[in-house]
């Protein structure tokens, strides 16, 4: 049977005895059901994991006894930052999941010109927390010890000119240039359009701000495609991709 691995918010100590945050404890307990004696693998996005066992299960809280750490890393050597416009349904949930399942460090939601989904006030804060516990989740599942972060929402033009990278990607399919794998990069930042694609006003500024136009292949790629086929070129290109990752089926 597979140890549950959780993510928990707080620190972790070697052979110390803690009581855990009423989220992890909710659903260790709730969700989980798990009961005393149980084995779980818990991190708190610091770097590596600790074996742990539940000594006590109440009715608000799960107490473990965290035992050995191992300093188990599975982080891809080069930094991505994703630059993705929103999208209606569950496909900016998807393009999260995945892109942190692929390796990348930060992601940030933008308004482009063709974004039909409008968010603010309260809607928009639960909506970048949503978005944060899907990464955890993907963490979660796939053994990453450290959370992607997932910025605020920005408006394209500011995240074109507030971007740091050593290479900077936008995508779009009427560009003819490909990726050169000649250089040497340890940080990028890829710009991913919403559904309708940038348009040229957008791709002029992106390239203005440092963005090399990129295209993968002659179809036309959905929202939700692009990013996932633009991240496995980058770690196969840039990062040793197969390093720790295994097939969960």
């Amino acid at each position: 049977m597979r140890i549950p691995r959780i993510y928990v918010a707080q620190p972790l100590t070697e052979h110390q005895t803690t009581e855990l945050n009423e989220a992890s404890s909710h659903y260790i307990s709730k969700v989980l059901r798990l009961n005393e004696g149980a084995p779980l693998i818990l991190f708190n996005g610091q770097g590596g994991q600790f074996d742990a066992c539940i000594e006590a299960v109440s009715k608000k809280w799960v107490t473990v006894t965290v035992q050995q750490q191992h300093l188990l890393e599975t982080e891809s050597p080069l930094s991505i930052h994703l630059g993705i416009a929103i999208s209606k349904g569950d496909r900016m949930d998807w393009v999260i999941q995945k892109a942190t399942e692929l390796g990348v460090t930060e992601i940030t939601p933008l308004l482009s010109a063709r974004v039909e989904l409008k968010l603010k006030g309260e809607r928009l804060e639960k909506k970048l927390q949503h978005w944060q516990k899907i990464a955890i989740s993907a963490c979660e599942q796939c053994g990453r010890n450290r959370i992607p972060t997932v910025h605020k929402l920005l408006g394209i033009d500011q995240w074109l000119t507030s971007v740091q990278a050593d290479k900077k990607l936008v995508l779009h399919h009427r560009t003819e240039q490909t990726l050169n794998s000649d250089d040497e990069v340890n940080k990028t930042a890829l710009l991913i359009g919403p559904e309708g694609g940038l348009n040229e006003t957008e791709i002029n500024d992106a390239e203005k701000n440092g963005f090399q136009a990129m295209q993968l292949g002659p179809r036309v790629l959905r929202t939700e495609t692009a990013p996932l086929v633009a991240i496995t070129l980058l770690q196969s290109v840039w990062a040793i991709f197969n390093s720790g990752c295994k097939n969960d089926a």
